[in-house]
């Protein structure tokens, strides 16, 4: 396990004393622990929600969890390597993940194994589920992979640099990614390219889809960009930076994203409504159903914010600033810490019923934008 360093540990502990001066207001909206689990190991994986309420996500000791809702845990499943990669769980109750041994995973809903399907190097993006039930993976081998239920290629597609934006899938099946070549690439569910589209550096971040067919996505050379469905640019919008996050898109057309040491909040119209500096995330931002937004800061703070930038509350964790928290439908948050902590925390307010309102795009991880809830 890779440890802290001095100063970074500084930085969290000051995050933390800053716990002590929030006004008695804010300190009334604080989150209440419902339980913390001892994982072993850090994760970066994003938690998918099964529809019975299991939380499911990996580590970087090679473990896939599946934890019941009041912290006891169901399984764990031992892959070949680190996962990076976030679960994605089918309509059948079928785990689909990547592992850094060079597979891609499923497993079913009582943690057997059903399958590996091998790549030509570490997958660490989170796979898409299609309708139809194809699953789509990207590669450091520099393609992305369209595998059936049963396992079998269906095609790949390749591409000039590494793959590690995670794909997402439009209501008309058209599949969206990244490559570190500096496109960003739109294929039919058949594998057939359809359009792409350059920008100036790698593609990090995972696409974010809006039903009116927008698509919202980072790059490395210092731009966010929103595109039309064909491919044409709605408008762009210069950040200096980009994180590994992705876009979050919130209630009233709100636009969140982490950009070098900030998160922004935005307008549909790329004006900005706030920002927040100094403690930069390379997480996803969590939409919620209140108007409010959730970010995980790396200063050890899980925070909640309003339109407004009015405070609601803290939750101290410690974590790497790769996390992107998710919300059950209940109303509790849930996210790894402290290198080796997993926590349930009750915040009251489910997530937002947006297109895109968290990484991964819905409580299942599918990538799908046919299973976000209108």
């Amino acid at each position: 396990m890779n440890l802290p360093g001095r100063a970074y540990l500084k930085w969290v502990i000051a995050g933390i004393a800053l716990l002590a001066l929030l006004p008695a207001t804010a300190a009334e909206y604080r989150a209440t622990n419902l339980w913390t689990l001892d994982i072993g190991e850090r994760s970066d994986s994003t938690p998918a929600i099964a529809a019975d309420g299991t939380i499911i996500f990996g580590t970087f000791n090679g473990r896939l969890w599946a934890v019941n809702h009041d912290g006891t845990v169901k399984w764990k499943y031992r892959a070949g390597s680190e996962i990076f990669s976030s679960p994605a769980i089918a309509s059948d109750g079928t785990i689909y993940f990547g592992c850094r041994d060079r597979k891609l995973y499923a497993v079913t809903s009582a943690g057997k194994l059903k399958w590996k399907y091998a790549a030509g190097w570490w997958v660490d993006t989170s796979p898409a589920i299609g309708s139809d039930g194809t699953i789509y993976a990207g590669s450091w081998d520099r393609k992305l992979h369209a595998v059936t239920p049963a396992g079998k290629v269906r095609w790949t597609f390749e591409t000039a640099g590494y793959v590690v934006s995670s794909p997402s899938i439009g209501t008309n099946g058209a599949i969206y990614f990244g490559s570190h070549d500096g496109k960003l690439y739109v294929l039919s569910p058949e594998g057939t390219k359809l359009w792409e589209f350059k920008t100036g550096a790698a593609i990090l971040s995972s696409p974010a889809l809006d039903w009116d067919g927008s698509v919202y996505f980072t790059s490395s050379d210092g731009f966010l960009y929103v595109l039309e469905h064909n491919g044409q640019v709605r408008w762009k919008l210069k950040t200096g930076g980009s994180r590994e996050g992705s876009v979050a898109l919130g209630l009233q057309g709100r636009i969140y994203l982490g950009v070098t040491d900030e998160v922004w909040a935005l307008n549909a119209d790329s004006t900005r409504r706030w920002r927040r500096g100094k403690m930069d995330t390379d997480g996803t931002p969590l939409a919620l159903a209140d108007g409010t937004v959730t970010i995980v800061w790396r200063n050890g703070q899980m925070q909640n914010i309003d339109p407004d930038y009015n405070h609601k509350w803290f939750y101290g964790v410690i974590t790497s600033g790769v996390i992107s928290p998710t919300v059950s439908t209940g109303g509790v948050t849930y996210v790894s810490g402290e290198w080796s902590k997993f926590h349930a925390i009750q915040t009251h307010v489910p997530i937002a019923r947006t297109a895109w309102p968290k990484f991964r795009g819905n409580l299942r991880n599918t990538g799908n934008l046919a299973d976000s809830p209108r």
